[in-house]
C-alpha cells in the first residue's frame, strides 16, 4: 500500500509542478494563448495546453505502477499529440476523427469480449464500442468549457471506479490503478485551473484524458459494472449529449465553439464559475454514493441509475432557468 501512495503523491507533485512549469513558460506565448471571444467564458487572456503536463503525470504513474498497456500509452501519445498540432496550428476535423479512430482501435484489436453479451456479432459489437468511445472522448472535450470543471470531472470518476475497486477487494489491479492516478493528477491540475484559471487543458489534455476516462469506464463495463460506467459519467453524458443534439436539430455545425452547454448557460446568467463546479461536484458526490450502492446492492440498481439521471437533469433544468 505504501507504494500506491507514493505513486499518488508523485503524481499530483508532477501535474502540480508541471502545470506550474507550463504557465511560465506558455505565458508569453501567444501561439498557445486563448484569446477572450464571444463565445468565451473568461476575459482574460489565458495560456491553453496545461495537458501537457497533466498527460505526461498519468504517463509517468502508469509507467511507475508497471501498468504494462503499451498499446494504450501509444494511443495516448498518438492523440495528445494530434491535438497538441491542433492547439498550435488548427487540424482538419477529419484529420483528428481519424486519429481518433486509429487510438481507439489499438486496443479494440485485442479485445475479444463482447460488451453486449454476445447477442450482436463482435465486430459489430466493437464497431458500436469505438463509435461509443469516440463519442465519449469528443464529449469530454467539448465540455472542458469553464474553470476546474474537467479537473473535477476527472477526480470524481478516477475516485468513483478507485473506490468501487477496494469496495469489491481487487485493489490494486489494472483499473483501480488507472482511477488513482487520473484522481490524482486532476487534483494537481485543479490547483492552477480553478476560478480564475491561470491555464486551460487545450486539445492536448482533454482529448487523451477523455479517451482514458473512456477506456475504464468501458472496461468496468465488461467487468460486470454497467450501471457504475453509466452513472459515474451522468453529468458530462446528459450536458454534453443533450446539447450535442440539440445543435444538430437547429442545424448547428457541432465542432464549432460556442457556449450552450447547460452549465455555460448557468455562467452566462450570472453564476461564478467556481459556484457552478461546486454545484457538479455536489452531484458527482452523490453519483459516486449511488453508483457503489449499485454495486454493494445489485437488486437496486436500476433505482440507482434512475435517481442518478434524474438529479442530473434537476440540475440542467437549474442551469437552463437560474
Amino acid at each position: 500500500m505504501p507504494f500506491y501512495v507514493f505513486i499518488a503523491l508523485s503524481v499530483f507533485l508532477i501535474s502540480l509542478l508541471g502545470t506550474r512549469l507550463m504557465i511560465l513558460a506558455l505565458r508569453k506565448k501567444t501561439i498557445m494563448m486563448d484569446i477572450p471571444s464571444l463565445r468565451s467564458n473568461h476575459s482574460a487572456p489565458t495560456p491553453r495546453g496545461g495537458g501537457i503536463a497533466v498527460v505526461i503525470a498519468i504517463v509517468i504513474g502508469l509507467l511507475l505502477a508497471d501498468v504494462n498497456q503499451y498499446g494504450i500509452l501509444l494511443a495516448v501519445f498518438l492523440l495528445a499529440a494530434v491535438s497538441l498540432l491542433d492547439d498550435l496550428i488548427s487540424v482538419p476535423v477529419m484529420v483528428r476523427l481519424l486519429v481518433q479512430v486509429m487510438a481507439v482501435s489499438i486496443p479494440l484489436s485485442m479485445l475479444h469480449q463482447p460488451l453486449f453479451g454476445g447477442y450482436l456479432p463482435l465486430w459489430l459489437d466493437k464497431t458500436i464500442i469505438a463509435v461509443l468511445w469516440i463519442w465519449f472522448i469528443n464529449l469530454f472535450n467539448f465540455m472542458d468549457g469553464i474553470d476546474g470543471i474537467s479537473a473535477a470531472e476527472m477526480v470524481s470518476i478516477g475516485t468513483g471506479l478507485l473506490l468501487l475497486y477496494v469496495i469489491e477487494g481487487i485493489f490494486p489491479d489494472t483499473l483501480s490503478i488507472y482511477g488513482l492516478v487520473i484522481a490524482t493528477a486532476g487534483c494537481g491540475f485543479v490547483w492552477w485551473n480553478w476560478h480564475p484559471a491561470k491555464i486551460f487543458l487545450g486539445d492536448v489534455g482533454s482529448v487523451p484524458i477523455g479517451f482514458l476516462l473512456g477506456y475504464i469506464l468501458l472496461e468496468a463495463a465488461l467487468k460486470g459494472y454497467g450501471y457504475v460506467a453509466l452513472i459515474l459519467p451522468a453529468y458530462y453524458l446528459s450536458d454534453g449529449t443533450i446539447t450535442i443534439f440539440r445543435r444538430l436539430w437547429q442545424r448547428k455545425k457541432i465542432w464549432i465553439a460556442h457556449s450552450e452547454h447547460y452549465y455555460q448557460r448557468a455562467v452566462r446568467h450570472g453564476r461564478s464559475h467556481d459556484a457552478v463546479v461546486r454545484m457538479i461536484i455536489g452531484v458527482n458526490l452523490l453519483l459516486i454514493l449511488l453508483a457503489t450502492l449499485s454495486v454493494l446492492h445489485h437488486d437496486i440498481a436500476i433505482f440507482d441509475l434512475a435517481i442518478a439521471y434524474m438529479a442530473v437533469f434537476m440540475l440542467l433544468g437549474f442551469f437552463a432557468h437560474d
